[in-house]
């Protein structure tokens, strides 16, 4: 059905296409018989309309990845600095959320760990709805903030770092063969809102893959079964991921291609201080409306990290 609802919404733009075309032709053509002027404007906001309508459906073309329509699972964890770090990296968990409530997108907290003094440690959240992963899935990689902290009483400048993880949600079961050896499963407490049964039992699951090192966590289930099987999905998610992009490497290689792959490189900078500038250094789209991209409008820098050439 969402297969079906997608291939209907891309009917539906290839008809609004065609009607903007036609009207924009006819609004055209009889301004310049009759010399009127407001047809003539009526033509150009057509085309205007049109012209981008085409570039919508240019970056959508993008999302041609295997599991681009999938939903996605976002993971933040805060880097070094307490604190600070800690802070930034709910900042960057509120503007995901802020972005998906703007596309009126599903939204779970699947996993939460508040930070000491503020901010949070880490978290995972699902969001769900069309091309979500090929949205997010360059957001991978790390974040750095400049700012005056405000927990400094100084007012001095402090640089912050989060990890940005953003894996497809595949929907069908993978087949991804984990070995229960190789598993170590530990029960905690929920550390996020839920009343007073997750506060006294061990319902959250955290799965340790120790091959890989793969980890990962849910609490948003009241029963440790259901979070240990929702975990165990992701946790397969995340290794039939890392599979395939190590199947890509090796073929990247024998082509003799030499992409940069460097995990520990920031991706994005956000500078509030001294000047105001979010840059991505991967599609260098720049803006100075800092505040605005904090509250959730990540769009133009989705669109040109996708639109970049290689």
């Amino acid at each position: 059905m969402r297969e079906r609802a997608q291939s209907v919404g891309t009917l539906d733009h290839f008809k609004k296409l065609e009607a903007l075309n036609a009207d924009t032709e006819a609004a055209l053509e009889l301004g310049r018989e009759s010399g009127d002027e407001e047809l003539i404007a009526e033509a150009l906001r057509l085309l205007k309309e049109f012209t981008e309508s085409v570039g919508e459906l240019e970056f959508k073309c993008k999302m041609n990845g295997e599991f681009d329509s999938q939903n996605a699972i976002v993971e933040i964890n805060s880097g070094a600095g307490g604190t600070e770090s800690q802070d930034w990296a709910d900042m960057l968990l509120r503007m995901y959320t802020r972005w998906a409530e703007k596309k009126r997108f599903g939204i779970e907290i699947m996993d939460y760990q508040p930070g000491e003094g503020a901010g949070i440690k880490n978290a995972t959240v699902l969001i769900s709805g069309p091309y979500v992963y090929g949205n997010l899935r360059n957001e991978s990689g790390v974040h750095r903030l400049v700012r005056i902290s405000p927990f400094d009483s100084n007012a001095r400048r402090h640089t912050s770092f989060a990890s940005i993880s953003v894996t497809p949600d595949i929907e069908e079961e993978v087949e991804v063969t984990i070995n229960e050896a190789d598993l170590r499963v530990d029960t905690y407490r929920s550390s996020g809102a839920g009343g007073q049964h997750v506060n006294k039992t061990d319902s959250a699951v955290r799965l340790t893959h120790i091959p890989s090192g793969i980890v990962v966590a849910c609490q948003s289930e009241r029963s440790q079964h259901k979070n240990k099987s929702r975990a165990m999905k992701i946790l397969k998610s995340k290794l039939f991921e890392r599979e395939q992009e190590q199947q890509q490497a090796k073929m990247d290689q024998l082509k003799g291609v030499r992409k940069k792959i460097d995990f520990g490189s920031q991706v994005r900078n956000y500078v509030m201080q001294p000047y105001q500038l979010v840059k991505d250094l991967r599609s260098n789209y720049e803006t100075s409306d800092v505040n605005s991209v904090l509250d959730g409008e990540i769009d133009a820098i989705i669109e040109s990290c996708l639109l970049m050439t290689d």
